[in-house]
């Protein structure tokens, strides 16, 4: 039961950290979690084709969340409250990132964000 919490716990802390590195070099920044944090997005815009004002929006709107999220210290669980937060910014991220996208694409994006969430563990309430 620990492993699964550990596991669940890790996957929940890579998805919150990849805005914060979604630009970063492969296998780079915070503790090498790059790769994890560019599979995040390709996974989210994949079967979406942005156009070139599409993407330079996308990237700055991942730099504005990167700018906003609170920082991690490597090997340390970050407490609830940061957790929290983290996600909270993660949601928002994905609206405005929605929000780029032609009616067609959000229909993309929704199935992509719906197919990822669902492959996440699910935690017990309280842990």
């Amino acid at each position: 039961m620990k492993s699964r919490i550990t596991l669940v716990v890790a996957a929940l802390l890579g998805l919150a950290v990849a805005p914060a590195i979604a630009q970063g070099p492969p296998g780079g920044g915070m503790g090498g979690q790059g790769g994890f944090a560019q599979r995040r997005m390709q996974m989210m815009l994949n079967g979406i084709t942005l156009t070139a004002t599409q993407q330079a929006k996308i990237d700055s709107i991942q730099k504005a969340y990167q700018d906003k999220m609170p920082p991690m210290t490597p090997g340390q669980m970050p407490d609830s409250a940061t957790r929290a937060q983290r996600f909270e910014l993660m949601r928002q991220q994905n609206m405005d990132i929605r929000n780029v996208l032609t009616t067609d694409q959000q229909t993309i994006f929704d199935k992509n964000v719906a197919d990822m969430q669902a492959r996440m563990p699910r935690r017990p309430p309280g842990n």
